[in-house]
């Protein structure tokens, strides 16, 4: 069995006294394992780190096995995240949600999506913005996606501004109004409709409320798990630079 493929290293544990599983998202074979013979060496140390693309060639006997790989560095943008302390967060926690979906199961979406989000993870606001997107495409992916398309309770498809908690359906201020208090706000980036450029730092706490909630009751508290540790180091770390920015 031998296939060739690009991938996103998500993480890797050390396996005898050089070599490291590494675990892998490919945009065709899904999330995959192979073993990397000389992974603490100097030449593929920087290579190996989280959120770096690479080109894997994957060889083993049977396709149930866990097989070798060899890798080649692509897109090495690991150094830049790790620079900053919502970028060490961030990749962690992106990795996490990745591992919420079957291995070896091709997710092309999910693949096109984080590419996209680590090439545009410098700024913390951008990156924020990011996360709460892939983590409404990973309730998506899961068979849990939100409709934020249209009204739950009238079909209108403009002034979305909020969401229920029951159903996870956008509403419209009109129809949502006598309850308000008991609906979630939807963040004025995450509307298909009449999204506005820009948000605040409100947007982006009502974003991380609002795929919080749903991740939780759907995909996590059902497995045994709660938010990781470095979903909220992430927020944290954003709030602060963000906080940091605006004192000047």
């Amino acid at each position: 069995m031998e296939w060739t493929d690009e991938g996103i290293v998500l993480g890797l544990r050390r396996h005898g006294e050089s070599s490291a599983v590494v675990e892998l998202l490919t945009r065709e074979h899904g999330r995959h394992l192979g073993l990397v013979r000389g992974a603490s060496g100097a030449r593929m140390r920087p290579v190996l780190q989280p959120g770096n693309t690479v080109r894997a060639v994957w060889r083993a006997r049977l396709d149930e096995h866990l097989g070798m790989y060899a890798i080649e560095g692509l897109e090495l943008r690991a150094a830049n995240l790790i620079a900053a302390s919502h970028g060490v967060y961030g990749v962690t926690h992106l990795a996490a949600l990745v591992r919420l979906l079957p291995e070896r199961d091709p997710h092309g979406d999910i693949y096109a999506q984080l590419e996209y989000a680590l090439n545009d993870f410098e700024q913390a606001g951008e990156a924020a913005v990011h996360i709460i997107r892939f983590e409404l495409a990973m309730l998506t992916e899961l068979g849990f996606g939100l409709d934020l398309g249209n009204c739950a309770a009238t079909g209108e498809t403009t002034d979305l501004i909020y969401v229920s908690p029951k159903s996870g359906g956008a509403v419209s201020r009109s129809a949502g109004e006598p309850w308000r208090d008991r609906l979630l706000p939807l963040p004025a980036f995450l509307r298909e409709h009449d999204e506005p450029p820009g948000w605040s730092d409100q947007d982006l706490a009502d974003g991380f409320r609002l795929t919080g909630l749903f991740l939780l009751r759907h995909v996590l508290e059902p497995r045994g798990q709660g938010h990781s540790d470095a979903r909220e180091g992430f927020i944290n770390a954003v709030a602060r630079i963000r906080t940091r920015l605006a004192q000047g």
